[in-house]
Formats: C-alpha cells, structure tokens, sequence
C-alpha cells in the first residue's frame, strides 16, 4: 500500500490561486472525490495534503478547508503540509497555531516562483529554525539553479526536518543531469534532508516518457538519499500533465521491480509513517 505524501486539491468557490491563470491545464477545481476514485485503484490508503500556494491572505483558510475534507467519509487525508511566509514578521505567530493543530504536519513555503535570494534573508532563516523542535518538516520546492539557495537554507537549519520536493525538480524533457546529479548528491549528505520521489513524470515530454525515461533521476536520488530517507508522493493534479496518476504509479512499481520488500515498503509507506507520525 502507498501512502500520498503529496496532494493537491483545488477549490475556487473557496480559495483564491493566482497562479493558476497562468496555467491553464490546472484552472479549474480538482476535488477529493475525483482523486480518491483513481488513488484507491492504485492501492494508495492515506494522503498527506500539500499547500496550493494559495493567496496570502487565505493560508489560514485553505487549513480549515482542508480539514474539512477530511472529515468526509472515507477520506484518505490523514494531515496537511500547510503554506507559509517565513520572510514576514507574522510567521512566529502562525507557527504557533500550527503547532497547536495535530492535523498540520508541515511547511511549506513555494520558492521556485519566488526571488532566488529569498531563503538568503535573515528573517527568512531565523523563521525556518524556529520550526526545529516542532516535530514539524519544511519542505523546499526549488529549481534546479537554487539548489544552492536551498543548500544553504539547510546548512542554517541544521535542527529542521526539510524534505525536497520532486527530486529537485530536474529537466527531464530536455534531459538535464547535470548539475542536478551533483547537486542531489551534495544536499543528500545533510541528515536532516528527506528527497520525495514525487510527481517527475510532469517534467518529462508527456507524450514520449517511459520508464527508461525516469529511471537515472529517481535511482540516483535514492541512491543519494538511501533507502531510509525516501517517501513517495503523486503530485495530483500536476502529474496529470504527464499522464496521470495511475501512470506515475505504475512508473514507481516498475522502477521498484529490482528493491527488496523492506526497500519498497520504506519508500512507498514506512517513512513517511515515521516521519509524519501518520
């Protein structure tokens, strides 16, 4: 069985999203029920809620949101991974409430659509090292050129569980390995680092991606990170814009064929149980 550590879920009527007018294959209203039909056929039995980046000022509305959905019958959302803004004076605060709430697990604070410097900012890192105590993770969502922001942010937070999101984001369609491997490769030697094998099929040509296609990103961030420090997550709804959900899972058994069933377990299940306490 799988556990989903990283879900979207889109409501309009609700949440405002100003990304997505740039985004047309994503603008419209991706809802639980519509995941859980194709995530039950898949085998995965719980899912961790990952923030929209929504407006600002609708952070803490998307958690009620969110908790809401759970409480639905037969809900697979076991907690949620919720948005932040540690550049702002009002993070201690929101870090407070958070840390009150079981059902949050985590941060998450979207830099690749933000200034590269950002996480260079003293209030920025003196906010995620607040984190470290919390039981709580930050997840770092970044391109491939801020991964030496991202280094960095990690080296000031040596106390803070990050996990890096889609395998450091690596340009598969036009088949980037380089720096990505080496820069995998150097942010997986802090312990406090986790890589999450998420959702990379939509970094891959859609149309032409295979198994062979994904096989050097996702072995070499397992191999970097080992088998201790790995969870899975679909990305859903943006895997759809490489084929789906059911694809991207069927893709992760594939590349598994070879792991023993401890290995499998750890990464699709186990660790995220532990990391996330689920």
């Amino acid at each position: 069985m799988i556990v989903d550590t990283h879900l979207h879920l889109i409501d309009r009527t609700v949440l405002r999203y100003p990304w997505l007018a740039g985004v047309s294959a994503l603008d419209r209203d991706f809802s639980q029920g519509d995941y859980m039909v194709e995530a039950r056929r898949a085998g995965i039995e719980a899912a961790l809620f990952m923030e929209v980046d929504v407006d600002a000022a609708d952070i803490e509305a998307e958690l009620a949101c969110v908790e809401g959905w759970a409480k639905a019958p037969e809900s697979l959302l076991r907690g949620a991974i919720v948005s932040c803004r540690p550049e702002q004076t009002g993070f201690a605060a929101w870090l407070e409430k958070v840390k009150a709430n079981s059902f949050a697990k985590g941060f998450r604070r979207v830099l690749h659509v933000a200034p590269d410097d950002l996480s260079e900012q003293p209030l920025f890192r003196e906010n995620i090292r607040r984190i470290a105590g919390s039981g709580l993770t930050f997840d770092l969502c970044v391109l491939p050129h801020q991964m030496k922001q991202a280094i960095a942010l990690v080296d000031a937070a040596p106390h803070v569980q990050f996990v890096l999101d889609h395998c450091g984001v690596p340009d598969i369609k036009g088949g980037g390995e380089h720096p990505w491997r080496s820069n995998i490769a150097e942010i997986a030697k802090r312990p406090n680092v986790a890589g999450k094998i998420s959702g990379i099929v939509a970094y891959a040509d859609p149309g032409t991606w295979t198994v062979g296609t994904l096989r050097p990103y996702v072995e070499h961030t397992i191999e970097c990170f080992g088998w201790d420090r790995v969870v899975w997550g679909s990305d859903w709804p943006v895997c759809t814009l490489g084929g789906g959900l059911l694809g991207w899972v069927a893709a992760t058994h594939a590349l598994l064929a070879g792991a023993s069933e401890d290995e499998r377990v750890k990464l699709l299940s186990g660790n995220a149980k532990r990391l996330w306490r689920l």
